[in-house]
């Protein structure tokens, strides 16, 4: 069974047996957005085509934020596109997006700890989860750390969901982000992006 096999969340909790919560952990860091980038997304969700695909999803709506926001922390973590992830037959699949930490040997190397990941649907939430968290399991076992929290982002582009995965427990937050209210989105993706930069250092402050 591949990543993309999975469903549900349910399907991953029962697989892999996780204890599923929800609750609200995201805190908001502000950071602020560029005019520049307010603009290029204004024109392109007025006058693009930005959610006919999830591709086009990915491209248009997701990456410019994770983009942004990277930027802060790219001498500690590289974004990868669709890289292929493989622990076994059963976990393994192509993400969207991974952030993971900058190897010592140079940008080529796809090294762990793997600690975002990323991925959009065109309002299959559920589904998106489903294949989010195998992820997120699949980078917890490559990672051999399960104290070391492992993020999830689910998308359709305009709403933004948040995930994290810490030992065998999984936590959705409730509280959803709109890519119609860009402050708060890049507050939680800085957020999350915050606690990863923290804990490669110290595991346990997250």
């Amino acid at each position: 069974m591949s990543i993309t096999e999975f469903k549900s969340i349910g399907s991953v909790v029962r697989e892999f047996q996780i204890f599923y919560r929800e609750a609200d952990f995201v805190v908001e860091v502000p950071l602020e957005v560029p005019q520049h980038f307010r603009y290029d997304l204004q024109l392109v969700m007025q006058d693009g085509i930005v959610d006919n695909s999830e591709l086009a999803i990915c491209e248009n709506l997701i990456y410019p934020v994770l983009k942004e926001v990277w930027k802060i922390y790219r001498h500690n973590f590289l974004l990868w596109s669709h890289q292929f992830l493989n622990y076994s037959d059963r976990l393994s699949g192509f993400p969207e997006y991974i952030l993971a930490k900058r190897s010592p040997l140079g940008k080529v190397v796809f090294d762990c700890p793997y600690l975002i990941f990323v991925e959009a649907k065109q309002d299959k939430f559920d589904e998106g989860w489903g294949q989010c968290l195998a992820e997120m399991v699949a980078a917890q076992r490559l990672n051999e750390r399960e104290e070391i929290a492992v993020f999830g982002i689910v998308s359709n582009g305009k709403i933004w969901q948040f995930g994290k995965i810490r030992d065998r427990d999984f936590t959705r937050n409730i509280t959803f982000y709109s890519i119609q209210d860009l402050d708060s989105l890049f507050a939680s993706v800085n957020y999350i992006f915050q606690q990863c930069d923290r804990q490669v250092n110290n595991p346990t402050t997250v």
